[in-house]
């Protein structure tokens, strides 16, 4: 390699790496032809001299409609070993890879790769190399992706080169390639055409600039450099040089090449039939010789191949029109047997529009479709949109691709199907399946009710043209933005009064969600008594998800985690990584419930997860969560930067459930640093609703901050005002989190002479699970009876606040009851650590997990990681707690959780 050395040491310093155990992946990408084959390949020699086993695959762009067809070929060589994987992973593999009717869901079959794969590497470090990964089918995409997001704990190293780099369509970390240096760029030409005069050595210099391909292949045809080819682009410069190599070939040998660029998959004896039908006469491997020996194709194996796909592209291009179709056509006869690659050539040889083959094609994506082969179907509609005449349904036909693109999170197909899309020609219904599809790339952050409005028309406009099921996902995602944007008081009424209008049956999932979301103090209350009154079946993940959101969103947090917890359950059953992400997000209610440590697992898991799958409004919320859970436990450092990350995000500004979250974050650190005047202003921004940090909804979950801050800044009668409407409204909406901000904020704001009922009163509506809010108000409590000159009173609340502070790992507050309690005369002693300070998120759930009796394989399933990975981390976390094995790990967990020390008087007995 010349001029490559930075790079190499980069790409060895990730071999040494996974060498060591610690795998990672990297995205190498640069435009065709800067060498990103030619690196892979160094890197692949040297990682075999130093003891890897290295795995390749590549994409070819006609395998784009058979998914798995790249991830098939990279497990070749270790596929023997599945036959030794449990019985649902070999299920899964065998699914991927054509053995079953139906394919199996993505992430279980990249669950199934990675279990494979890190067996593999436990006997000999592995080497993933992925080459032109940008015409990978979308499955093996998906399936690498989980795989290089789950080997920092192996030996493996995953390697992908690309002609682009693209955070939706890798997001690998990455490398780009840049065009060689000058003097590279020389010793590259001169090593390769040591004798060219100084004239044409200096003009390919200038015109490959810095392209290796160029710099190796423009040589070879230095004398037909004319002016005219000189000002082509280089890509295309570079075509016409290799397609001027095959000029001299025979005509069975052109046959057989032009075969093999339409079909570079083909098995070699096919090809020869190709190129037989095509002459008319039979073609031998005398003809596949002949290639070899131009220098036109290598043998790989028994497998020709191309020395650059831009060769390939050269000869498909440079052919002739009819020769082209009459190859589509030949292709198309000699592989019937693979109905997938038949339609493929059938569809490149037609020469216009084919309703027919349009309607052949729509049939092979419902059948695909039922198979569960999403990936298969896609590429198959977006051919027959390009058979038709008629544009409502060319539009039809792309709006429904753009579906099933979205449905397994193909992010960069959805768009470029929707862009295809002629909005003229769409019909009612059409239009509302194109903002359902629209619907995760569409939240501006500027005019978010227009887009409500927009969508509640178009969901009565499909309702009316009779497709109830499309009108119901239409404003159900309508009410969703009413929550997550807080729409006005305009569109929440329009969502409202458009379900009404459909007259709907008041207990079905979506309209308690709907009505939940849009008008919580109207309908809240009902939402209450009818979700007290269903009892959903534990298993149906979709209903647990929107009673779960329902209780959420008018803050029945209680009812909330518990049926979000079923959903999470049963979508991670069932390997539904995006859904499992959303029913995560919901997971703040744990905060208030005094549940940190839960929420703290659930939102680096579930960070994680929206990532991988582009769930970014979810990736917010989880984020938001993270950030508060931080400052709670006295992370401050941890804290502010979730709240740097989030405010850095695009979708920030019109995320309102978001920004109020940051506010408080940003609140709750002043005040426990000490800065009461600061805390009450930042957090009085949320209940300002001309300030970006105002939601409807949530600021009343700021409300007890709000008291506190008032309390530490003297500012109780400003915050008396702000609070004014929460009775009335509590009262409309007697939900969990309306009734403690209610009760809380009436006993700490409440005047000296009441003070003492309040809090009583205070503790006795807050309900039980709130155990957050209560040590809260039991400190409160505690600091007003110290301030009535009651110290020996005060100590009662003060020792409660402080046990639960400490069991939550509340630690700021928890030193705050410590300081009044010094102040009464009574010492505490030091605070047992809590597991979470001990072990990370995703250690402490493997920790709990092995404690109950799962086996690693079993964490691994339930956790989306190698049963290796499990058991480096519980190698990790052993010593971290003081053991040596598995089985003392319940012992140890629970020694984390033993009661606190018993408080002693200062000067009286221990």
């Amino acid at each position: 390699m010349i001029g490559r050395d930075e790079e190499l040491r980069t790409l060895h310093g990730l071999l040494t790496d996974a060498a060591a155990g610690h795998g990672g992946a990297l995205l190498v990408h640069g435009t065709a032809g800067v060498g990103k084959s030619a690196l892979l390949r160094k890197l692949g020699a040297d990682a075999a001299e130093s003891g890897f086993r290295v795995l390749r695959t590549s994409g070819v762009e006609t395998e784009q409609w058979l998914p798995f067809a790249a991830l098939q070929l990279l497990l070749q060589p270790v596929a023997r070993d599945i036959q030794n994987l449990p019985a649902a992973h070999r299920s899964a593999l065998n699914g991927a890879f054509g053995a079953t009717e139906t394919e199996p869901q993505i992430y279980r079959v990249g669950l199934a790769a990675l279990e494979l794969l890190a067996d593999a590497a436990d006997r000999q470090p592995l080497l993933l190399l992925v080459d032109d990964l940008q015409w990978i089918d979308s499955s093996s995409r998906d399936v690498l992706r989980f795989v290089a997001r789950r080997t920092s704990d192996l030996a493996i190293a995953q390697i992908a080169g690309a002609r682009t780099q693209s955070a939706d369509a890798y997001m690998y970390p990455d490398l780009h390639l840049e065009p060689l240096g000058r003097t590279a760029a020389a010793e590259l030409l001169d090593a390769g055409a040591p004798e060219l005069p100084e004239p044409v050595r200096a003009l390919i210099l200038e015109r490959a600039a810095g392209n290796a391909l160029a710099l190796v292949e423009l040589p070879k045809a230095a004398q037909g450099m004319s002016a005219q080819m000189d000002d082509l682009p280089l890509t295309q410069r570079l075509e016409n040089v290799f397609a001027a190599r095959t000029d001299s070939v025979s005509r069975q040998c052109s046959a057989f090449l032009l075969a093999l660029a339409a079909e570079p998959a083909a098995p070699l004896n096919r090809l020869l039939q190709v190129a037989s039908r095509l002459c008319g006469s039979e073609v031998s491997v005398d003809t596949l010789q002949e290639a070899v020996d131009a220098g036109l194709v290598t043998l790989v194996g028994r497998t020709p191949e191309f020395g650059h796909p831009l060769m390939r592209s050269a000869i498909y291009t440079r052919a002739a029109l009819t020769d082209r179709l009459a190859t589509h056509r030949a292709l198309a006869v000699v592989m019937d047997d693979i109905p997938e690659c038949q339609l493929v050539h059938q569809a490149a040889a037609a020469i216009g529009p084919d309703e027919e083959l349009a309607d052949r094609l729509e049939r092979f994506a419902d059948a695909s479709h039922a198979r569960g082969k999403v990936a298969a179907a896609v590429p198959a509609l977006r051919q027959a949109a390009d058979l038709v005449l008629d544009p409502q349904r060319r539009t039809g036909i792309l709006v429904r691709a753009a579906e099933l693109a979205s449905e397994v999170n193909d992010r960069i197909n959805t768009q470029m199907l929707l862009d295809r899309a002629d909005m003229s020609a769409l019909g009612p219904v059409e239009r509302a399946r194109l903002m359902i599809v629209s619907d995760k790339s569409a939240f501006e952050p500027d005019k978010p009710h227009r887009r409500i409005q927009d969508m509640v028309t178009a969901a009565a406009e499909a309702f009316d043209a009779g497709a109830g099921d499309v009108a119901e996902d239409l404003l159900w995602r309508a009410g969703i933005r009413c929550f997550f944007q807080d729409g006005d008081a305009q569109v929440r009424a329009q969502t409202a009064a458009e379900l009404d209008r459909w007259n709907p049956d008041p207990d079905a999932p979506h309209v308690l969600a709907v009505r939940g979301y849009a008008q919580p103090y109207r309908y809240g209350a009902d939402v209450i008594a009818r979700l007290d009154s269903l009892e959903p079946d534990s298993e149906d993940a979709r209903i647990l998800h929107f009673f779960g959101t329902s209780a959420m969103s008018i803050g029945d947090f209680d009812r909330a985690s518990r049926y979000l917890a079923l959903a999470a359950t049963a979508w991670r059953s069932q390997g539904r990584l995006g859904l499992l992400a959303r029913s995560l997000s919901g997971n703040y209610p744990r905060v208030f419930l005094g549940q940190l440590n839960r929420a703290r697992e659930e939102s680096a898991e579930g960070l994680a997860l929206a990532e991988e799958t582009g769930e970014w409004m979810q990736w917010l919320g989880l984020k938001a969560t993270a950030g508060l859970v931080a400052a709670l436990r006295g992370e401050v450092e941890e804290a502010a930067r979730s709240v740097r990350e989030l405010r850095a995000h695009s979708l920030f500004a019109g995320m309102r459930y978001v920004t109020v979250v940051a506010q408080q974050v940003d609140g709750l650190l002043a005040l426990f640093d000490g800065r009461a005047t600061e805390a009450y202003d930042i957090l009085a921004c949320a209940f300002d609703p001309t300030d970006i940090h105002y939601h409807s909804m949530r600021r009343w979950l700021l409300a007890l901050d709000l008291a506190d801050a008032a309390v530490a800044a003297g500012t109780v009668e400003q915050a008396r005002e702000l609070l004014a409407d929460l009775p009335e409204l509590a009262d409309r909406l007697p939900s969990e989190a309306m009734v403690v901000a209610h009760a809380y904020t009436d006993a700490v704001l409440a005047a000296d002479d009441t003070a003492e009922e309040r809090y009583a009163a205070a503790l006795t509506t807050l309900p039980a699970s709130w155990t957050l809010a209560r040590a809260r108000l039991h400190l409160h409590h505690g600091r007003w009876l110290r301030r009535q000159r009651r110290n020996v009173d005060a100590r009662t609340p003060l020792r409660l606040a402080r046990d639960e502070f400490d069991r939550i790992g509340a630690q700021p507050w928890a030193e705050m009851v410590r300081e009044q309690l010094r102040a009464t005369g009574e010492s505490s002693g030091r605070r047992h650590a809590n597991t979470s300070e001990q072990l990370s998120p995703q250690e402490t759930q493997i920790a709990v997990l092995a404690s109950q009796g799962l086996t690693n394989r079993e964490i691994g399933q339930r956790l989306f990681i190698s049963h290796r990975t499990v058991g480096a981390h519980l190698y990790r976390i052993y010593p971290r707690l003081g053991i040596t094995s598995r089985g003392k790990l319940p012992a140890a967990l629970a020694a984390l959780h033993e009661e606190q020390p018993k408080a002693t008087l200062s000067g009286g007995p221990k």
